[in-house]
């Protein structure tokens, strides 16, 4: 086989096995009725763990699709969704808000259970007190935790974040007159005013999503006092959020998903790309599972809340920032150029020394 036959050879050997690995991976998991609105992934077990708006259980979700119910709990109060989700692994703890939609019986909670066992830790009552001027109900609807077991809760309705000790104790965390210094659209559709997605910083802070307004807040984790995150664009209708082992931000509205950045700790932050999302299947919830991958749920809560139900099928989907992949297939064909590159001067090398030879032998 000539030397061109076998680079032809290489480029097509290559070329699909590149594409392949960049395809984006999907999930489609069946579930009755289960419309969940809350995702987060246990790297631990390597699966993903979905809430629900209408059952009383928490269930994984496998790779490829298979779905187990892990928590089953029938003593939460009747009427109940689990919205919320986050794993605690350092505790082993999976944490999940517990809200009832039904306003004669409102419920706002926090509960905690062991990984290993399934038992519940603990279920925290939420401190109940209007959201704001115009007495909206609050509604719990995020949760994240610290390296020392606290757990913190949006209030969806409203402009405050709880706070749940280890132990279980829930109190008022933040109440920072910054969640109300922007105008909030009254007449607006979305049935959120307040503070939705909620992740916690290393270095002891957190970052909140208003969804109303678009903005993003830096919180202290210690004393509560936030601040306003100066962003290259704002982030309409922002729910979920999180963050990548590298330090990229991620958001999801029910229309985009938006890859933020920041140089100087989240005191000013870039949006450097952002992704339509299918709005039909209102996407609620991002989470960063293997690899760094991001992944959206797809839960269809619109659908769910509607009272439509008898839905089975839902997704969960992974999304790449196309300009990181731009950047990534430009790496491959420069490193292809070198290699060839390297080929051919090996090659003229070879030639030369066979000359050479003979030469010598002549």
């Amino acid at each position: 086989m000539s030397s061109s036959t076998k680079i032809l050879l290489l480029f097509f050997i290559v070329g699909p096995i590149l594409s392949t690995a960049k395809t984006p991976h999907v999930i489609h998991f069946r579930s009755p009725n289960l419309y969940p609105e809350s995702l987060t992934y246990d790297p631990s077990a390597q699966h993903f763990i979905v809430g629900s708006l209408h059952h009383r259980t928490i269930n994984s979700v496998s790779d490829a699709g298979v779905t187990e119910t892990i928590i089953s709990d029938p003593s939460l109060p009747p009427s109940t969704s689990i919205l919320g989700l986050a794993v605690d692994k350092l505790n082993n703890r999976l944490l999940a808000v517990i809200h009832s939609f039904d306003s004669l019986h409102p419920f706002n909670g926090l509960a905690a259970y062991d990984l290993r066992s399934r038992q519940r830790l603990f279920l925290s009552l939420l401190p109940s007190t209007p959201s704001d001027e115009d007495g909206r109900s609050p509604m719990a609807n995020a949760v994240a935790f610290d390296f020392k077991g606290n757990a913190y809760v949006t209030n969806s309705e409203g402009n405050f974040i709880w706070k749940v000790s280890p132990e279980g104790e829930a109190s008022i965390f933040s109440t920072s007159p910054v969640f109300t210094q922007f105008p909030v659209d009254r007449d607006s559709p979305l049935s959120s005013f307040g503070l939705n997605g909620i992740a916690y910083v290393s270095k002891g802070y957190l970052l909140v999503v208003q969804t109303n307004t678009g903005k993003l807040f830096k919180v202290d984790a210690d004393d509560g006092t936030a601040r306003n995150v100066l962003l290259s664009d704002d982030l309409p209708e922002g729910d979920g959020i999180a963050i990548r082992g590298d330090g990229v931000v991620l958001v999801v509205s029910n229309k985009k998903l938006w890859f933020l950045k920041s140089d100087d700790s989240w005191g000013e932050g870039v949006v450097y790309d952002k992704i339509d999302l299918d709005g039909e299947r209102f996407p609620t919830s991002v989470v960063v599972g293997r690899e760094d991958r991001a992944y959206v749920l797809y839960g269809c809560v619109v659908e769910g809340l509607s009272g439509k139900g008898g839905r089975e099928l839902f997704d969960i989907e992974e999304v790449r920032s196309e300009k990181e992949s731009e950047d990534e297939k430009i790496w491959v064909y420069v490193l292809i150029g070198l290699g060839l590159a390297i080929f051919f001067i090996w090659r003229f090398q070879m030639k030369q020394l066979i000359r050479n030879m003979d030469k010598k032998a002549n």
